[in-house]
Formats: structure tokens, C-alpha cells, sequence
């Protein structure tokens, strides 16, 4: 059942240099207790796709030109300011890419955990606010929770900065999380530590996730289904094991072939070729074939929308849609 059910989204910044269209009439779902993983480099749409449901985007420069968000009887983007606050931080929470700078240096751990709860929960007290904010903290795996709470910020390290934060998306029980490349500026070893712990809590909580990242190797053991975005579209998506073993675009195939495991002791690191698209220019056909060894004159001529290929697989490939090549044999 899809708890979220996006269509035809489109966010436009409208800028000196022309308009730049940085999500371009992507359609997709998120269905409850499942993880949905965003992959892409960076620019191709995945946290303006996020942050436009939530209306955290700058207007102007930036417009949603298009679309629906459907979410509990509710579009989002239809949605007034005061109506997105109460979702906010309650039905939906979001961890951003940076601990740091979200966290505010001049406040207490404990006053920014218990914030939110204060605001969206109004039958609970300061008092019972602290006592969840404690749980919260030692759910997360941090040690002296009730010590910690009188902390600040700059107390922590990187790693317990970010569960500071996934507490913090956690304890209004969203229905919702988006995750915004958390594990970003982290070692290997934390990184695989905070992977664990958002998905023992979105098993535990039964919690839909969003998990924005660039590394497909990243989601491997987290997502149920990835969506592969490329300037602003829909590339492929499809269940994550279709989607690694089975790749139908040349674009998620490349960005395998770039994972670092993936490649042949003493041989030279895979690289993707060319520049990513600019989404302030008319991309008339696949944004992609530029960069593509695979690309024909027709690539370049219309929009290609993604086509199922396989029950619940999806492509934007028009070779792969005729048949015309085989992506699972590309190096």
C-alpha cells in the first residue's frame, strides 16, 4: 500500500541564466514499512525532489511548475504553510546531510530533542518530553543518555552528531523519514553503524523511508526499491535486486561498474565519462546519451519515458526498449 504517491513532479529555479529544471516530471511511490533508495550524482534532483514535498525549497528562485503528493488524504503541494508545519517534524521527518550545521550550537541536546515533541504533541509535558528524549538517546546507541541531554553540540563526534539526529527524526514516530545522504563526511565504520541502525528503527517503528544517497554499494543491505535519478528524471527504477542484477540502463550500469568493489585489483578505477547534464539548457532526449557508448541519433530526438521491462522494472533507455542492446553485458 503506498503510503506516498508522487506524480508528474516538477520543480523549476527560475534564474538570470535561464530556468533551470532540477526535477523534471519524476513519478514514484513509497509504501509503508518499506525504504525507497534515491540514487544519483550529485545535481540530478534527488534532495530537491525531497525537499519540494516538504515546501523547503527557496520561492522564488525556485517554483514547483506541476505535480501531485499524495499523503495521507493529503497533497503536499497543496498544502499552506501551516498545514506543511503540522506535518513536519511529525507525520514526516527528514535527517539532513549535515549534523553540524543542523544542530544548534547555542542549544542544549536535550532542548532540541525534546522541541519537536513540545510542538506537535501537545498533551505531553516537559518532563515526560525529557524522559522520551532519554529513551530516544539510548535507542540510538548513545551511552549516559540523561548526561548527554545537558550537552552541546560540539560535545559529540561526527557519528553521535548523527544519531543525535535520527533521534530527533524518530520521536514524534513519523509515519516518514527522509534520509538526506546521512551517512555523508562519515568513516566506513560508522557509516555501516548508522546503515544497522536505521533499519533495526524502521523495522522496529514500521517506518517508511527515503534514502538519498549518490553510492548504490551505500543501500545494497537497506533499500527495498531504488529509483536512479540523471538530471532531474527517472532513469530506471525498480526492486533493489532487479536493479543489481539486473540493470537496464547504461546509466545505473556505469554507476555500478564506479563502485570501487566492483573492480579488478590493479586496474584503473571506472569513471563515467563526460560532465553531467545542464538542466538550464533543453535536454530534448535522454539527458544521458551524451555521456552513453550506447547512444543513437533517436536518443537525442524526444523525451524517452521509463517503460516496464520486467514486472515492476522499469527503463528510460529507448535501446532497451526495442530490444536493441543488452545492458547486462556493458564493462
Amino acid at each position: 500500500m503506498a503510503l506516498l504517491c508522487v506524480k508528474d513532479l516538477r520543480t523549476y529555479f527560475h534564474t538570470r541564466d535561464g530556468i533551470v529544471k532540477a526535477v523534471n516530471g519524476i513519478s514514484f511511490e513509497v509504501e509503508k514499512g518499506k525504504v525507497l533508495g534515491i540514487v544519483g550524482e550529485s545535481g540530478s534532483g534527488k534532495s530537491v525532489s525531497c525537499y519540494s514535498l516538504l515546501g523547503l525549497i527557496p520561492i522564488p528562485p525556485g517554483k514547483i511548475e506541476s505535480g501531485t503528493a499524495c499523503f495521507g488524504g493529503m497533497d503536499l503541494l497543496k498544502c499552506t504553510r501551516k498545514e506543511l508545519q503540522k506535518i513536519r517534524g511529525n507525520k514526516i521527518s527528514l535527517i539532513f546531510q549535515d549534523p553540524m550545521t543542523c544542530l544548534n550550537p547555542y542549544l542544549t541536546i536535550g532542548f532540541q530533542l525534546i522541541e519537536p515533541l513540545l510542538i506537535h504533541k501537545k498533551n505531553i509535558n516537559k518532563q515526560e518530553a525529557y524522559k522520551k528524549a532519554t529513551n530516544s538517546l539510548r535507542e540510538v546507541g548513545i551511552q549516559d543518555a540523561e548526561k548527554r541531554l545537558g550537552q552541546f553540540p560540539h560535545e559529540f563526534s561526527g557519528g553521535m552528531r548523527q544519531r543525535v539526529m535520527i533521534a530527533m527524526a524518530l520521536i514524534t514516530e513519523p509515519e516518514l523519514l527522509i534520509a538526506d545522504e546521512p551517512t555523508t563526511a562519515l568513516d566506513v565504520t560508522i557509516q555501516a553503524q548508522i546503515l544497522d541502525l536505521i533499519k533495526k528503527l524502521q523495522n522496529e517503528h514500521n517506518t517508511a523511508v527515503m534514502f538519498i544517497t549518490h553510492d548504490l554499494g551505500v543501500i545494497a543491505g537497506i533499500a527495498d526499491n531504488i529509483m536512479v535519478l540523471y538530471g532531474g528524471s527517472i532513469m530506471e527504477s525498480g526492486d533493489t535486486a532487479s536493479v543489481y542484477y539486473n540493470p537496464q540502463h547504461p546509466y545505473t550500469r556505469a554507476l555500478l561498474d564506479s563502485i570501487p568493489s566492483s573492480h579488478i585489483p590493479g586496474e584503473d578505477l571506472y569513471t563515467i565519462p563526460g560532465q553531467p547534464p545542464d538542466v538550464s539548457k533543453p535536454i530534448p532526449g535522454c539527458p544521458f546519451a551524451p555521456r552513453c557508448e550506447y547512444s543513437a541519433d533517436k536518443c537525442t530526438t524526444k523525451p524517452i519515458l521509463p517503460k516496464e521491462i520486467e514486472e515492476g522494472h522499469f527503463s528510460a533507455c529507448m535501446r532497451v526498449q526495442e530490444g536493441s542492446i543488452n545492458i547486462k553485458g556493458v564493462n
